[in-house]
């Protein structure tokens, strides 16, 4: 049977062509563009033939395609089966604790030789746990003894700020608004606010700082039970390899609790410390060995040590001239910074009067900053009374000056002679005769932008240190306290009013007696 259609291109067969087709063509024309467009198009693929029975054409690398498909669920499965394998993975059991060998025992040893040595080391402490969890992070000093810390943690509390400790004094200078995370303190460290510290001996700081300082001694532990020492397992710090031992607490660490442990390289160089302390709890200690500059002390504890030596000729020149400049001068604008117990705290402010030979202060104690006092010194005795209510301005950290004129009753002696009025009396005694002792050079420093000589001067009692400008005035006075720290007198010479107790009146003049007669 014959279909009705006529022949055409899905058949397969050549149509002939029209007349119009085989007319030449006119160049640029657009039957010649069309000609030339078709015949830039890619020759057409002529579909395969039907399949006879179903009448579908069959689709080309149908069978490439399923192959590819196989291969990538194979691919899946394996990567699938390798996951779950390493997840189930577990590593061989590492070398199970044992004894420390020699080598391990020297080193543990020599730990706190190898720390004086090096000198000093960043630290990082964490005390404590959850809600009492104090961290420290600053330097250690081993040589100087010498401990720059900024405290934080949820458990710091009132001591949370920057810590300036030796193994027998702590001074503080709080900040309650720091954030809870500590950070490193700045090198050089802020100049004012700073106050000695009580530490509490069983758990806070002091048993924290105590085990800082004891990680350091010129010679090596004593030979112990050499089963007493455990090797629990090797660790890498910063790419070194280290071994973890256990033993004992020595040295000055016998109040830590449990058998701490210590992660030592090769050359006997500690990097971190795990301990407990009896009232603390868990301590760790992470040391960073390559940071290591150069602690400034802070004034309250003697500023940096310099290098003392006798006094140079335009330095003696100086000193000589001293108690003249100074009453040339009439006086000088005071300011008291006293931390002369960890109980007493004094600040205050005021005038010395070389010529009048009497100082008037009005002075506060942090402890209860709104008491304040007002304090005369003159002749050797000293005399206070309270403040009058609302005629003394400033705060706990910066007292106003006292009223003027001052009172003229209502004052009380003070019998006892205290290391604040030792430390008057030698800032009134500089414009007089002039200090007596042992006089020697401890360094150059600045104070105000001023360069200064500290002239320290010891007697069999006292400890004194004179910052004497290249004008040669007084600048700054400290005594060192019974407590361990210095108290300052910052002065600024200059004109002030009269501040000495009044004169005392001359007897009155009384008749002389008469011979009377009866």
């Amino acid at each position: 049977m014959t279909s009705s259609a006529g022949p055409g291109p899905s058949s397969g067969v050549p149509t002939p062509a029209t007349a119009a087709d085989r007319l030449p063509v006119p160049p640029g024309s657009r039957r010649s563009r069309r000609a030339a467009s078709a015949a830039d198009r890619p020759p057409e693929v002529t579909p395969p033939p039907a399949d006879a029975q179903t009448g579908t054409i069959p689709r080309v690398g149908a069978g490439r395609r399923r192959t590819v498909l196989v291969l990538l669920a194979m691919v899946a499965v394996l990567a699938a089966g390798g996951l779950v394998a390493g997840l189930s993975w577990t590593p061989e059991p590492s070398e199970p604790p044992r004894a420390a060998t020699a080598d391990e025992r020297a080193r543990l040893s020599a730990m706190r030789v190898t720390n004086y040595r090096d000198l000093r080391a960043g630290v990082h402490v964490t005390a404590g746990a959850g809600a009492t969890r104090v961290e420290l992070v600053g330097w250690v000093d081993w040589s100087r003894s010498l401990a720059y810390l900024d405290v934080g943690g949820p458990g710091a509390g009132a001591e949370r700020g920057l810590l300036q400790a030796t193994p027998a004094v702590t001074v503080l200078r709080p900040d309650p608004d720091a954030v809870p995370t500590p950070a490193t303190p700045p090198l050089v460290p802020p100049a004012d606010r700073w106050r000695l510290h009580d530490l509490p001996v069983n758990g806070g700081l002091g048993p924290v700082l105590d085990l800082l300082f004891g990680l350091a001694a010129d010679r090596p532990d004593p030979a112990g039970d050499p089963a007493a020492v455990r090797w629990i397992g090797r660790d890498t710090v910063e790419a070194e390899p280290v071994d973890i031992l256990q033993a004992p607490a020595t040295g000055a660490d016998r109040g830590a609790g449990g058998q701490p442990r210590h992660w030592l390289d090769r050359d006997a160089r500690l990097h971190r410390l795990e301990s407990a302390l009896p009232g603390t709890g868990p301590v760790t200690v992470v040391l960073n060995r390559t940071d290591r500059p150069t602690l400034r002390p802070v004034d309250p504890l003697g500023g940096h040590p310099g290098l003392p030596r006798v006094l140079g000729p335009a330095e003696q020149g100086r000193w000589d001239r001293l108690p003249a400049r100074l009453r040339a001068r009439g006086g000088a604008t005071v300011t008291l910074t006293a931390p002369v117990g960890t109980r007493t705290n004094l600040r205050g402010s005021g005038w010395v009067d070389w010529i009048g030979r009497a100082a008037y202060l009005t002075v506060t104690d942090l402890v209860v900053p709104d008491r304040r006092t007002l304090l005369r010194r003159a002749g050797g005795r000293t005399t206070r009374q309270a403040a009058p209510a609302g005629v003394v301005g400033g705060t706990a950290e910066a007292t106003g000056r006292p009223p003027l004129p001052p009172p003229a009753r209502g004052w009380r002696t003070d019998p006892a002679r205290d290391e604040l009025a030792v430390l008057l009396d030698a800032a009134l005694g500089a414009g007089g005769a002039g200090p007596a002792g042992t006089v020697r050079r401890i360094r150059g420093d600045n104070l105000h932008r001023r360069a200064v000589d500290v002239v320290e001067v010891r007697t069999a009692r006292t400890v004194l240190r004179y910052w004497i400008d290249r004008d040669g005035l007084l600048r700054r006075l400290e005594l060192r306290t019974g407590a361990g720290v210095w108290a300052q007198l910052d002065l600024s010479p200059g004109r002030v009013p009269r501040v000495g107790p009044a004169p005392a009146r001359p007897p009155s003049a009384r008749p002389p007696a008469t011979a009377t007669g009866r």
